[in-house]
C-alpha cells in the first residue's frame, strides 16, 4: 500500500466517523501506517545487504587476481671474489672491505644479509634488484651516476705482471705490441684495457686464479687483472715462490675502492653508512683493518 494513500484513507474515516467512534477508527487503522513503513524498511535493508554482499564478492575476486600485497624488498649486500678485499676462506666470507662493512653495520645497527656472487652476477644484481649494496667497487666516471657512494675505503693501483725470466717489458708501446695479454673475461679491467687501445687481449679467464695458472703454464706471457695487493695474495695462495713474478712498471689504473648503493636506497641509510665509515676512520679502526690485511699480503 502507498503510504500517502493510507494516510488519506485514515483521514477520510476520521472525518466521516461519529465523535464517539473516532478513537476506535484510529486504533483500527493504525496497521495501515505501520505495515507500509515496515515493508519499506525491510525492502531497503534487504537491498543494502545485497549491495554489501555484491561489493564484498567483487573485492574478494580483485584480491585473488592481484595476489597478496607486495612486500618491500629487504636490503641485501652483495660482493664478489676479489682478494684481499672480499673473498671466501674456510667457507667464511672475509677480506679487508668485508671487515670494514661489518664494522659499519655494527655502528649503524644494520644486520643485512651479505652474499658472495660471481663478479658479473653481483654487478647485475646491483643494477636490477631494489635496495642492494655492493662492495668493493672502483668509482669511475661511467659508474658515477648509476649508484650512490660511500668511501673511499682504500686507494689501489693495477699493473701488468709477467714471469721474471721472460724478456722484460718496460713501456706501454711494448705492452700494446705484446703477442697476448690475458685478463678477465668481463668487468672493469678488460673494459679499461680496450679503451686504452689494447687489441691483443685474451679474455678467457673466468676467475682470478686462472690468470696465474695460465702464466705459470706458459699459456700467456702477460696478465692484468688484480691490484698489487691481490697479486701478492694469490701468489701466496698458489705457493708461487717470491721473485717468480715481475711487476711491469706501468701503472694502468689507480683509484679508490668504494661501497656502492642502488639509487633507490634510502638517503638516510647511505648517510648513516658514510658517518659510520668516518667514525672508523677517526677512531683508527679503519687503519687497523687495512694494516692487518697489508701485513697478510706482505705489503
Amino acid at each position: 500500500m502507498d503510504m500517502r494513500a493510507g494516510t488519506e484513507t485514515l483521514l477520510d474515516r476520521v472525518i466521516a466517523a461519529p465523535p464517539g467512534d473516532i478513537t476506535a477508527v484510529i486504533r483500527a487503522s493504525r496497521s495501515m501506517l505501520v505495515l507500509p513503513v515496515r515493508s519499506v524498511l525491510e525492502h531497503r535493508i534487504a537491498h543494502r545487504a545485497e549491495n554489501v554482499k555484491h561489493w564484498t564478492l567483487a573485492a574478494a575476486l580483485l584480491c585473488a587476481l592481484l595476489g597478496p600485497p607486495a612486500k618491500a624488498e629487504q636490503y641485501q649486500v652483495v660482493t664478489e671474489e676479489w682478494a684481499p678485499y672480499n673473498y671466501e676462506e674456510n667457507n667464511q666470507l672475509t677480506g679487508m672491505t668485508t671487515e670494514i662493512v661489518r664494522a659499519i653495520m655494527a655502528l649503524t645497527g644494520d644486520n643485512f644479509e651479505v652474499v658472495l656472487l660471481p663478479s658479473m652476477r653481483a654487478t647485475r644484481v646491483l643494477k636490477t634488484r631494489p635496495r642492494t649494496i655492493m662492495y668493493s667497487m672502483f668509482r669511475t666516471p661511467e659508474r658515477e651516476p648509476l649508484y650512490k657512494w660511500v668511501g673511499p675505503i682504500v686507494e689501489e693501483s693495477i699493473h701488468p705482471y709477467q714471469l721474471s725470466n721472460a724478456p722484460p717489458v718496460n713501456s706501454l708501446e711494448q705492452l700494446l705490441r705484446a703477442p697476448q695479454i690475458t685478463t678477465r673475461h668481463a668487468g672493469l679491467v678488460p673494459d679499461m684495457l680496450r679503451s686504452l687501445g689494447f687489441n691483443n687481449l685474451d679474455r678467457s679467464a673466468t676467475e682470478n686464479l686462472q690468470l696465474y695458472r695460465m702464466l705459470l703454464a706458459g699459456r700467456t706471457s702477460i696478465i692484468i687483472g688484480d691490484t698489487d695487493a691481490g697479486v701478492v695474495f694469490y701468489s701466496r695462495q698458489l705457493n708461487i715462490a717470491p721473485g717468480t713474478l715481475r711487476q711491469i712498471p706501468i701503472e694502468l689504473y689507480r683509484s679508490s675502492l668504494y661501497i656502492a648503493f642502488s639509487l633507490d636506497c634510502d638517503d638516510q641509510l647511505v648517510a648513516a653508512w658514510a658517518n659510520a665509515l668516518e667514525q672508523l676512520r677517526h677512531s683508527g679502526e679503519l687503519e687497523r683493518i687495512q694494516r692487518q690485511y697489508q701485513q697478510l699480503v706482505g705489503q
